[in-house]
């Protein structure tokens, strides 16, 4: 059995799928209480350390560990953030992933971050990440950015996905062959226990009412769209997500760490409310049986930043055969 550490490991959706694949985790990591206390509800035998990935004392894995994975925090490449990059402490949490892989020299190594970072500064963020650490000279790298919806998730959610490979292997990794069955929300919006769930003010209640399956803002008359909208009315753009209606007979849109941001709204398609916790899980492919510790808010944030289980697993699957192929090298 092919051994992993998670550094960042959030909620638990990337290790969750690894696991599904046949991976063992010997560690997961993450320094927010929330996400920590997630983890320890879901995973009892498994060693889990919350702290600052810096803090940990990790030189009894050098040379011995199939695979170094992270979720590093993405919001400084994030289209919706302010897009300052490495120049951010966010940002800076890359260096010290890769940091951490020159000193431990796994087998393999994924980095999972928004799409934002292949395209940063003209490309050439990721290209001065990866010549910091000199990691392309250690590692044979390959990236790509993956839409869940094409490994049967039922979400529109694009991530860039960085995985590299000792190069004594001289083997590049190939990544998952997208799943011809497609799942949208009618799929898995039914018989959904009940859980905790944020609410609309009564005001946009009244407006969501007029709004159909996948409508948004434009649905309503033009004064309530310039009264709801304001100075963004004339602003430009498509403002799409804007009292947005979520259809059942399509994927959701990427879920977000709030349920209810005016930009982005996300209502479920048959009721005037945001997607309930649970909802929000099922939509991740987390099982109803997966617990998540923390308020309200916290919930969805852990959620809203996990990587969807049925695509980890997908990923799992191509590493493990990945790591067969090395250990006949």
């Amino acid at each position: 059995m092919y051994n992993f550490i998670e550094l960042c490991s959030g909620a638990g959706g990337l290790s969750l799928g690894l696991i599904k694949a046949g991976l063992n985790p010997i560690l997961l990591n993450d320094n927010n209480k929330d996400a920590c206390n997630t983890l320890k509800l879901n995973h009892k035998n498994i060693n889990i350390i919350c702290d600052d990935m810096n803090n940990l004392d990790l030189d009894k894995y050098k040379n011995k560990l199939d695979l170094l994975a992270g979720g590093v925090p993405c919001q400084s490449f994030s289209y919706a953030g302010k897009k300052k990059g490495i120049d951010d402490k966010r940002g800076e949490l890359i260096i010290s992933f890769l940091n951490i892989v020159v000193k431990l020299k796994p087998k393999m190594f994924l980095i999972e971050n928004v799409k934002g970072l292949l395209t940063h500064n003209n490309k050439k963020t990721l290209e001065n990440i990866l010549n910091t650490c000199n990691i392309n000279t250690i590692y044979n790298i390959n990236y790509k950015v993956l839409n869940a919806y094409n490994y049967k998730v039922p979400q529109k959610r694009e991530r860039l996905f960085i995985i590299g490979i000792l190069s004594e292997y001289n083997i590049n990794f190939k990544f998952p062959k997208e799943i011809e069955e497609k799942i949208n929300l009618k799929d898995i919006l039914y018989n959904v226990p009940e859980s905790l769930c944020a609410n609309y003010n009564q005001k946009k209640i009244i407006l969501f009412k007029k709004i159909p399956q996948g409508g948004n803002w434009k649905n309503l008359s033009i004064q309530e769209q310039k009264e709801y909208l304001g100075k963004s009315f004339d602003s430009g753009g498509g403002k799409t997500g804007i009292l947005k209606r979520l259809s059942m007979n399509e994927p959701c849109l990427t879920l977000l760490c709030s349920s209810s941001q005016k930009q982005t709204e996300r209502c479920h398609p048959l009721y005037e409310r945001p997607l309930s916790i649970r909802e929000s899980a099922r939509i991740q492919t987390f099982p109803d049986n997966y617990i998540f510790s923390g308020c309200l808010t916290s919930q969805y944030k852990q959620i809203g930043n996990a990587v969807p289980i049925n695509l980890a697993y997908y990923l799992g699957e191509q590493i493990k055969d990945t790591l067969n192929t090395i250990n006949n090298v």
